[in-house]
């Protein structure tokens, strides 16, 4: 008969975070509480848990990221942005936005992490694809802006997901490999990534159009009743 107590960290976890409790003691609570229902020692539940804090510790780098951010923008870094965009012509927030989606799947797919919400969207690439958005018409509509950081979102969203699996040694990748080992299927890594680079290919494909529509709807400024409403 198979034992379903151990699940019971999944509810711990899905209580918590809804009551807004603290993260990591809900985590490590959830995680304890596992490890004694299915009879595993104090000792080892603990030692699973350092090990795994080690090998995981580069994910707290964001917090350094953050304040670093803070500062540039407090200094200008947004208006610096905006005004050099504002110089170049021919741009607009549909080519801006592409070239970054390109530009983030090309440097994930050689392994390089240059991009980000934190450290790239919110400072640099929405404030630009704005102030590109509003050369030569009205200013944009709170919905539209709304838009325009939607889609700039999305860049990273597709450049990074889609883009990934193509450096070899990418934690997805293995995952894959893994899942795959573990079904019987052998595949070698050098086989797996050169499958990723279509789906990258055709990714930004599907985004350039989603950026030119983007754009296409942006030159019939709304009218200022739109935002009231």
């Amino acid at each position: 008969m198979i034992n379903y107590w151990p699940l019971i960290g999944v509810g711990i976890i899905t209580i918590g975070l809804a009551l807004r409790l603290n993260t990591l003691l809900v985590i490590l609570t959830a995680g304890v509480v596992t490890g004694l229902i299915a009879d595993i020692a104090i000792m080892d539940i603990l030692s699973t848990l350092g090990a795994s804090f080690t090998k995981n510790r580069y994910m707290s780098l964001f917090i350094l990221v953050l304040p670093m951010i803070g500062v540039l923008e407090r200094y200008g870094l947004r208006q610096r942005a905006e005004t050099l965009i504002s110089t170049i012509k021919g741009a607009s927030a549909g080519r801006v936005i592409f070239l970054y989606a390109l530009l983030r799947t090309i440097t994930v797919g050689l392994g390089l992490n240059l991009g980000g919400h934190p450290s790239m969207i919110r400072p640099l690439v929405a404030p630009m694809a704005e102030a590109a958005a509003e050369k030569g018409r009205t200013p944009l509509s709170k919905k539209e802006t709304m838009q325009i950081r939607a889609l700039s979102a999305a860049s990273d969203n597709f450049g990074n997901f889609f883009g990934q699996l193509i450096f070899i040694g990418a934690g997805g990748l293995l995952l894959i490999k893994g899942v795959l080992s573990d079904n019987g299927f052998e595949l070698e890594l050098g086989d797996m990534y050169v499958w990723a680079i279509p789906t990258g290919i055709a990714s930004l494909i599907v985004f350039f159009f989603t950026a030119k529509i983007g754009d296409l709807r942006l030159k019939n400024p709304e009218q200022p009743q739109a935002d009231k409403e």
